[in-house]
């Protein structure tokens, strides 16, 4: 027995093989626009790349098609954003007048406590030494912090 199947006005439709019905159902459904408004049209697809995540691929996708990371990648973009804000502190630091010199010194003493928290946490979460991170020395960034107080004299 050939392959059938209804049409869309529900007419009998058979062919040949299976593959031959499937390709008059796409020619039919291409010839009446039903591709039309697809994303990506006349462009490559995007290819995303998750074989990082090993075994777990699977599971990434469906938690980033959802809009939710894993705890460890929550907790990598809350140490990045500290270590920006740590940099930015240490850019604006030679336009600081004297007398605000002892807040930054407590403000950069916070953010590195909060980043190394942050840290900390990735390294416990992250599945793999790939993704974690050193801690921050404070008598390091400390250091750092007199130089461009320094640069600006």
């Amino acid at each position: 027995m050939s392959p059938q199947r209804r049409d869309a006005d529900g007419r009998w439709q058979s062919a040949h093989s299976w593959a031959s019905l499937v390709e008059r159902q796409i020619r039919e459904a291409v010839e009446g626009g039903a591709f039309d408004e697809l994303p990506h049209q006349g462009k490559r697809l995007p290819l995303e790349d998750d074989e990082a995540a090993g075994e777990w691929a699977m599971a990434h996708r469906m938690l980033r098609n959802a809009g939710v990371a894993p705890h460890w990648i929550e907790s990598d973009k809350e140490a990045r954003r500290l270590l920006d804000e740590l940099e930015s502190l240490l850019e604006r630091a030679p336009r600081t007048s004297r007398g605000s010199q002892a807040r930054i010194r407590a403000e950069l003493s916070a953010l590195v406590e909060a980043a190394n928290a942050a840290i900390l946490r990735l390294n416990s979460e992250a599945p793999t030494l790939r993704q974690h991170r050193r801690p921050l020395d404070l008598a390091e960034q400390v250091a750092r912090l007199e130089g461009a107080f320094a640069d600006a004299d």
